[in-house]
């Protein structure tokens, strides 16, 4: 059927139904007089059967394309008795003469259509066609009423098959809610557009095979996988319309239900499907069941493979991420001529953020807002739209850090600062070296850098992750390890692989904390809790050897690691415990320069014996007193918050810590 928008269509269209109307008005008219004995009535409607048959064949000339009516009756095989009991329905709802009709003709009884009726006045009556598994049933194209016996009871058109009919074309107003619209990409990156390519080319061929549509599964990152689907079905003159897995129904009834309804507005409006696998209700039995009974054109993302024994052929596909020259390119025609403004700033952008084409688009039309603006506001602008635009994933697995340190607040031996510049310098580097220089063409295992902070509680390993999050421009985002480990077999693979996902197109820095919950010496499988661990601390590490980001680790004990798996990571730095000429560097560093201060001795502070999450919780808590005081910091204020701090360490403070302070 053309377009609806096409006049001369509906026009024509509409003339053939009010012939075709005329056609079976006539058969009712008949049986109408029939059934009163009227022999003059019965007379003029033998006189004017040739009349309708002529305007019908006359409409039927005119149509410049399949009428509405006929694509009906072709997609659901409807025989002519099924045409033109679904015609005696449209009747009453578009002709006034058909009520009275309907009601001379049973008796004046009722004043609407039955399937007494139908089989009475129709020609070609078949009673099949009162079967539930008839078209007319199945697909719900007729509705049946309250009555006493079947045949009685009152017929009423669906109200999306009147308008159908009537060429109006609109989504079925009980899927509202339910499904959503997903337009076609302007364009697509060479890599994607061979899927959507080949889905279409899968669907054409065998759409009029014995076996139906080919179930595809698509797997691959959301946004890239609904671009594909809706280009292989605009390939199709077709419109792409989403479900969630989680809202299909737990309820046998309603999920048939739910297909056959949808199943009918895919054969009205040539729309597909996309069911969208949450991550959780994809496998469920309800989600399952759904794949596999829905007929028509149907696509699946899933990640995981679907568990089920199918009876419709399943075609997988990889929907790939569009590759770094790609993503170039694609930010490239989003940002147009202020591209060339960006110098080197687009290739880090490119390096650094993995992101689709709804990515790339969001955070350009961001930059865009800011086109007057110097270059390197630009670049800066665009940088900053990228993290904002990967954060929205991440910000409800993990918990975001400001990191705000830089270089001159990390007080450390020269050896761990130039370890912690080196990481910094692989991460900045990475593009070149693995792009540039061809190492990532040699394989991707091994790529993603893996470190490992180990040390005592406060001295220093989550600022520094600060201080690399801060110089990288990065978010930094801090994973409980604790709290991510689960008794249940696979939950905590699933959690790492949910954070891990999250953060990929980003590239935020991911501080996994508490990393004893998880590691140990477990490389000796002894029971079977051991082997499990295993397979999560492997699974772990692989993800971090993949990962395109930074995944810091943090230890207090790195005796409990095992050696095996210390050798899978980039970098191990060990945090020592500050000495006294450490600690007085960090004492003159910890108070901001707006802080008031008085005759402070960082060489008398030194002599106390904690680390430098300590002598942070030491200064802040004396900053308060002073300022209740209206006082500037002084060695008093010092020494009470000292001693508050010692008293939650449970350990005394000594007179030579605090010796000549006052």
């Amino acid at each position: 059927m053309m377009a609806v928008s096409n006049s001369e269509w509906q026009d024509a269209n509409q003339r053939y139904l009010v012939a075709r109307l005329a056609s079976v008005r006539w058969a009712l008219a008949g049986h109408a007089a029939r059934a009163s004995n009227t022999v003059e009535n019965e007379q003029s409607a033998d006189d004017s059967e040739t009349d309708v048959d002529a305007l019908v064949q006359e409409a039927a000339r005119a149509l410049p394309a399949p009428s509405a009516l006929d694509s009906l009756c072709g997609a659901f095989a409807l025989s002519p008795f099924e045409r033109d009991v679904v015609l005696l329905c449209a009747g009453t709802e578009l002709d006034s003469t058909f009520a009275p009709l309907c009601a001379a003709a049973q008796g004046h009884a009722r004043a609407f259509p039955t399937f007494s009726l139908a089989l009475a006045a129709l020609p070609g009556a078949h009673w099949s066609a009162l079967a539930p598994t008839s078209a007319l049933r199945h697909w719900r194209l007729i509705e049946t009423g309250a009555g006493d016996t079947l045949t009685t009871s009152q017929l009423r058109l669906d109200e999306r098959v009147l308008h159908y009919l009537t060429g109006v074309s609109y989504v079925d107003a009980r899927l509202n809610g339910l499904i959503e619209l997903v337009a076609a990409p302007p364009l697509l990156p060479p890599s994607q557009a061979d899927v959507a390519e080949r889905i279409a080319h899968l669907w054409s061929r065998s759409r009029n095979d014995a076996e139906g549509w080919p179930l595809v599964v698509l797997a691959g990152e959301r946004d890239g996988t609904r671009a594909v689907a809706a280009q292989a079905c605009a390939a199709l003159d077709r419109q792409l319309r989403v479900l969630h897995a989680g809202d299909i129904p737990a309820a046998a009834a309603e999920r048939e239900a739910l297909a056959r309804l949808w199943e009918r507005e895919s054969v009205l409006s040539g729309n597909a499907l996309l069911l969208d696998d949450d991550g959780e209700s994809g496998n469920s039995r309800a989600a399952l069941s759904f794949m596999d009974s829905v007929s028509g054109p149907l696509l699946v993302t899933s990640r995981d493979p679907l568990r089920r024994v199918w009876t419709r052929h399943v075609v997988r596909m990889e929907v790939p991420k569009p590759s770094a020259a790609e993503q170039h390119s694609l930010w490239q025609d989003a940002l147009g001529p202020l591209s060339a403004r960006l110098n080197g700033e687009l290739d880090s952008v490119t390096s650094q953020f993995s992101f689709g084409l709804d990515g790339i688009r969001a955070a350009s039309a961001q930059a865009l807002d800011g086109s007057q603006d110097a270059d390197e506001a630009i670049g800066a602008r665009l940088w900053e739209a990228c993290r904002v635009s990967a954060r929205s994933r991440l910000d409800d697995l993990a918990q975001r850090i400001d990191a705000v340190a830089g270089w001159n607040d990390l007080v450390l031996p020269d050896s761990q600062l130039q370890i912690l510049k080196e990481i910094a310098a692989q991460v900045h580097q990475r593009a070149k070296v693995y792009g540039t220089w061809g190492f990532a063409a040699k394989g991707s295992r091994g790529l993603g850098i893996g470190v490992l902070f180990a040390g005592a509680s406060g001295t220093g390993k989550t600022m520094a992750a600060e201080v690399l999050a801060n110089e990288l421009r990065l978010d930094l985002y801090r994973i409980d390890l604790s709290q991510v480990v689960s008794k249940y077999i696979g939950e905590t693979e699933k959690n790492l692989r949910r954070v891990f996902d999250a953060a990929e197109d980003g590239g935020a820095v991911l501080l996994f904390d508490e990393a004893d919950a998880l590691f140990g010496k477990r490389s000796d499988v002894k029971d079977s809790h051991d082997r499990y661990a295993n397979i999560e601390i492997s699974y772990l590490l692989q993800r971090m050897e993949a990962y395109r980001g930074l995944a810091i680790l943090t230890t207090n004990l790195k005796s409990v690691l095992d050696s095996a798996f210390l050798r899978r990571l980039r970098f191990v730095v060990q945090f020592p415990f500050p000495d006294a000429g450490q600690r007085a560097e960090i004492w003159r560093r910890i108070f901001p320069e707006r802080t008031p201060l008085d005759h402070i001795d960082a060489d008398k502070l030194a002599r106390l014996n904690v680390a430098g999450g300590n002598i942070r919780n030491i200064a802040l808590q004396a900053a308060f007193l002073a300022a209740a005081a209206n006082e500037p910091v002084r060695m008093a204020h010092l020494l009470r918050a000292a001693r508050g701090e010692y008293a939650k360490l449970e350990k005394p403070l000594t007179e030579a810590e605090s010796r000549d302070w006052i």
